[in-house]
């Protein structure tokens, strides 16, 4: 079974306060008698489910065409943390023991993707560097950012850069139960970009 936790990209999607929002210009259209339907996509690379550079952190730091693109693709587990809207999450807070190498964090604090809340939930640094002693090389979380939306310093995006971690923002994990998946969430090859959109995915494991 697969379970799509992208939400839909369109105009009525959430984005960062200051970001560029999505906006579609038809160029063609069959409707109108042209040949084809010809689009142009202007949004941010941070739009929706997508994954962060390291350089979106980190001066100097790689890029997302330069991130290992095995760390998107393989088993991952999906885990409930039991925490308070635009509080971070803690170690305690999780509701079950780690046993992936990628972990997806279902805090519940963004119900509606097009309906921005400040309080979401973010991570707390302890959280990203237990979990990198573990093994664990992707965090995923279902909120627009591993920081809560007033944080300047961003800790828990440090914690990432120390511990070379990589970032999955913006996935909705409302249908997903907790459990061992397979994650496919690869970002497009944008050569020097600071982040990108992803069609996340994951799917059960046979057997």
């Amino acid at each position: 079974m697969i379970y799509d936790i992208s939400p839909p990209i369109s105009p009525d999607l959430g984005v960062f306060p200051g970001d560029t929002p999505v906006s579609r210009e038809v160029l063609l259209s069959k409707d109108d008698g042209a040949p084809i339907t010809l689009s142009t996509l202007r949004t941010t690379v941070h739009v929706g489910a997508h994954v962060d550079g390291a350089n979106h952190y980190g001066a100097g730091a790689p890029s997302v065409d330069e991130l290992p693109l095995d760390r998107f693709i393989g088993r991952c587990q999906v885990v409930t943390a039991k925490v308070e809207p635009g509080q971070r999450v803690k170690p305690s807070d999780l509701a079950r023991l780690v046993i992936e190498p990628r972990v997806l964090i279902r805090t519940g604090s963004l119900p509606d993707p097009n309906d921005w809340n400040k309080d979401f939930c973010a991570l707390t640094p302890e959280l990203v560097d237990a979990l990198a002693s573990r093994g664990v090389v992707l965090i995923g979380i279902d909120t627009p950012s591993v920081d809560t939306i007033d944080s300047k310093d961003l800790p828990a995006h440090a914690a990432f850069l120390k511990n070379d971690v990589s970032i999955l923002e913006g996935i909705v994990l409302e249908s997903v139960p907790d459990g061992v998946f397979e994650l496919v969430a690869l970002p497009l090859k944008l050569q020097g970009f600071d982040g990108s959109p992803v069609r996340a995915i994951v799917r059960t494991i046979e057997g």
